[in-house]
């Protein structure tokens, strides 16, 4: 048996997520489903949002920060942040080869985008624990350790997504259409 949520509109959300969604509204056009589901607590929608958009005014790059993006949600394993990022991914122009290696857990072409990926999937998968070669390896790449950090944070904000959407089993949204995706055994 699946235990079930309730995907919230604006009108259905307790008072306190309304101003959050109604904002999601006014940036997306729509209320994503995660979003939907995360207004069930007023304290994770309002946390997502914050580390959102900290994590979009990072001094890494829109690119740089989908790698982070979708690695961590590789590695999570999460299939509605994987189709979504996908697209966003898509929507700011990142190359097609570099998709399609971070949907496939393939080597991206670019190497600076690369050693972002290496290290992003050390921060993940090590929990933080990640060895000081690791980090030298990463600064090497022509990162700085304000970097280092902002993966942190990018790592931060989608575990509270990922970790969203295994619990309530996020259905995907219509504008993922096209970019669905299973991790590769």
């Amino acid at each position: 048996m699946t235990t079930t949520f309730t995907r919230h509109t604006i009108e259905t959300a307790p008072a306190t997520s309304k101003p959050v969604l109604e904002a999601v509204q006014k940036a997306f056009s729509f209320v994503p489903n995660l979003q939907g589901f995360m207004a069930e607590s007023p304290e994770l929608l309002a946390g997502y949002s914050q580390l959102w958009d900290l994590f979009a005014k990072s001094t890494l790059t829109p690119h740089e920060q989908q790698v982070v993006y979708l690695t961590t949600n590789f590695e999570n394993d999460c299939h509605y942040c994987m189709a979504g990022h996908t697209t966003l991914a898509k929507m700011i122009e990142m190359p097609a080869a570099t998709i399609a290696a971070l949907r496939s857990g393939d080597v991206i072409p670019d190497t600076r985008l690369q050693a972002l990926h290496v290290f992003t999937t050390a921060v993940v998968r090590d929990r933080g624990f990640v060895s000081d070669a690791g980090i030298e390896a990463f600064l090497a790449a022509g990162f700085t350790r304000r970097n280092v950090l902002e993966v942190v944070l990018g790592v931060a904000t989608k575990v509270m997504s990922n970790y969203t959407n295994h619990l309530v089993h996020t259905p995907l949204d219509p504008f993922m259409k096209g970019n669905e995706w299973t991790k590769p055994v």
